[in-house]
């Protein structure tokens, strides 16, 4: 989990959202008879994930994150270009029962069930929900790393916020990437005024439809947004003032974003906790980790079964209280569920006055019906509001969530897989 301590030692004062402390572990102190869990990471699965507990009689929460706001990741495009704050309140999305630290976890005992922070306290824990989320890859490209602006995490859009706001309105802005976060960020800035080049790669929208694809091409264009795709429009370089890709072309660049790729925290990893190639904590199909039954994972940074979900919002905020349950029913010694996550649509913003409402199938490939222009704007803005709604809600009545998209052919493909999953939950039963 990465982020500063945003407040030395100091407590930071009460809020809506329970005891709130900066750096001061004694928020995950409990009375004796109760169950300790704590939740690492604040985003969309981990607060949906401690709401769920919250409410849950004899189980006290203690969140950890390294921030005392909730950002909603999926605006934070629009924190760029000015039209969005990009964050909310812990008080209207946690529930008031759960204690705040606002901390960095610098690694996870798990012989001794505590987690170190990098203030030097630690919490304690009888099981543990891993919701540390993803942020930006790591740039290989030569002089991406000391040229580019990453767009994966709060810091990275303070920070690309204010090189755009200081560069000329005329100033050309390349957005390297042709996925969603890519294109929202091209689609925002265009719409504000800005010059933008969106250099994609092989493909613009490789997950989208034909159909919604030439959607999203064309309101780019509309915008003035040239887009730069192909076999010959990879990256090789990043420089000060340009962007050279494989081909030899060069791009003129003011201000180069860099939203090619997403990466996890590697916590679990440093922690000796098992993960994938990416170092997302393996699981079974419980979300239960492979080397032990009290640690549970949601989110970005979950593997269940070395089959991990996209990476979204969309399979955040159904992981986390499933993560909840599974840990519910290991306090009260039943065997969890297996994990049930489905997807409905991607959803891309185009600006204020556009989008795209891509329908999918349950395995988040997509299908030819789409929703675009000031209708598809319309669902998506719906989107960005029903979130934060959905956690207050999980946070007032906790469980309220009861019905979860289910994925049919994971099934077959985690029986494809091999016994794993089976083998992880086993191991998992033995060290509980």
């Amino acid at each position: 989990m990465t982020g500063n301590t945003t407040a030395g030692n100091a407590t930071a004062g009460d809020t809506a959202a329970g005891n709130t402390t900066a750096g001061n572990a004694t928020a995950g102190n409990t009375t004796a008879g109760n169950t300790t869990v704590v939740v690492i990471g604040g985003g969309y699965a981990g607060v949906m994930a401690a709401n769920r507990l919250a409410g849950r009689e004899g189980v006290a929460v203690t969140l950890v994150n390294p921030r005392a706001a909730f950002v909603n990741r999926i605006r934070l495009h629009q924190f760029v270009g000015g039209t969005h704050d990009g964050v909310e309140e812990y008080g209207k999305v946690l529930a008031a029962g759960v204690a705040l630290v606002v901390d960095t976890v610098a690694e996870i005992d798990v012989a001794g069930r505590r987690v170190e922070l990098t203030s030097g306290d630690a919490v304690p824990y009888d099981y543990l929900v891993y919701a540390v989320g993803s942020g930006s890859a790591e740039a290989r490209v030569p002089g991406a790393a000391e040229f580019a602006y990453p767009l994966g995490g709060w810091e990275e859009a303070e920070r690309l916020r204010e090189a755009v706001a200081a560069a000329p309105v005329a100033a050309p802005v390349t957005v390297v990437g042709g996925g969603a976060t890519g294109i929202e960020t091209a689609a925002e800035l265009a719409e504000v005024g800005r010059k933008v080049t969106l250099v994609c790669g092989d493909t613009l929208g490789p997950s989208l439809h034909p159909r919604g694809r030439r959607a999203v091409a064309k309101r780019l264009a509309r915008l003035g947004v040239t887009v730069v795709e192909g076999p010959g429009a990879k990256v090789a370089e990043v420089t000060r003032d340009a962007v050279r890709l494989g081909d030899g072309r060069e791009v003129a660049s003011a201000v180069t974003i860099w939203t090619a790729g997403f990466s996890v925290p590697d916590l679990a990893a440093r922690s000796g906790l098992s993960t994938d190639s990416l170092g997302r904590l393996l699981t079974d199909e419980t979300l239960t980790s492979v080397d032990d039954a009290r640690v549970v994972a949601a989110g970005d940074a979950a593997a269940p079964s070395d089959l991990p979900y996209r990476m979204s919002c969309q399979a955040a905020v159904q992981l986390g209280p499933q993560a909840a349950e599974t840990v519910l029913s290991r306090i009260a010694g039943e065997r969890p569920a297996d994990v049930e996550v489905g997807f409905v649509a991607q959803c891309l913003s185009l600006g204020r006055r556009a989008g795209v409402f891509q329908l999918t199938d349950r395995g988040d490939t997509a299908k030819k019906t789409y929703v675009g222009g000031r209708a598809g704007a319309l669902i998506k803005e719906l989107i960005c509001k029903g979130i934060p709604w959905q956690l207050g809600q999980e946070a007032r009545k906790p469980g309220a969530r009861q019905w979860w998209t289910k994925d049919a052919e994971r099934e077959q493909l985690v029986a494809t897989a091999g016994a794993r999953g089976g083998e992880a939950r086993a191991i998992a039963e033995q060290a509980a």
